[in-house]
């Protein structure tokens, strides 16, 4: 069995083979990866995309614009990304501080000093670490790694974590194994949710075709199949 440094870069490799290059974040600005990443909590992209079109019909995806429509308006405007109300209070936040402290400036953001950055996002309500890290990453081009469910539940089911690792241990166990590289994480965090979505199943996985099979412990790769062959019958 591999250390878990060893699974991390092994993995990587993995998945890239079988799945190639997965050309994250689709968006036309970093605002708009901005407003993607806190539009897409709890909801999946297609929901995220068609929300975006409807601010985009309107002329309204760029931070004037937004500042200046009410949070009504704003919320039915992004009524397929679903918690509407909600993400329109997080998108209404994060415009705030955005203006205030960086002028609506992205380049002004971008002069931030990293570890600043991510207090001063960390600090908005509504954004927590997996959001302020996407922002980090796809749009502001820092080498921050993403940790998401589909991590999770990757590493659980390889022993690699047991489960009760918080956010921030296991993206140190990430940025600790690879090379300080954005399009490397950009990458990774990409295939990760790939097979996650593909073979990494929360209750139907198919390890059989999962590229990263031949990680797999013997008595955990029986415990998950067991597990999911239970579920199915």
């Amino acid at each position: 069995m591999p250390s878990n440094k060893d699974f991390i870069k092994e993995a990587f490799h993995l998945l890239y083979n079988a799945f190639g290059p997965q050309n994250w974040w689709p968006a036309e600005s970093p605002f708009e990866v901005i407003v993607g990443a806190i539009l897409t909590q709890n909801t999946n992209w297609k929901n995220v995309e068609r929300a975006i079109e409807n601010l985009k019909a309107k002329g309204l995806l760029e931070p004037f614009a937004l500042v200046n429509i009410s949070e009504e308006e704003l919320a039915s405007l992004i009524r397929p990304a679903g918690y509407y109300n909600i993400k329109a209070k997080r998108l209404k936040e994060f415009l705030k501080v955005f203006c205030e402290r960086w002028d609506c400036s992205i380049e002004k953001m971008k002069s931030t000093p990293q570890e600043e950055l991510r207090k001063a996002l960390l600090e908005i309500k509504g954004i927590g670490p997996e959001t302020a890290d996407s922002i980090l990453l796809y749009a502001l081009g820092r080498a921050v790694f993403v940790v998401d469910a589909y991590t999770k539940r990757i590493l659980k089911r390889h022993g690699v974590i047991d489960g009760k690792e918080d956010y921030e241990t296991i993206r140190e166990l990430f940025e600790g194994s690879l090379p300080r590289d954005v399009t490397l994480y950009n990458e990774y965090h990409a295939l990760i949710v790939r097979v996650g979505k593909t073979c990494c199943k929360n209750k139907t996985p198919l390890c059989e075709e999962c590229p990263l099979g031949v990680l797999f412990p013997q008595g955990l790769k029986d415990n998950v199949s067991t597990a999911g062959r239970a579920f199915l019958s």
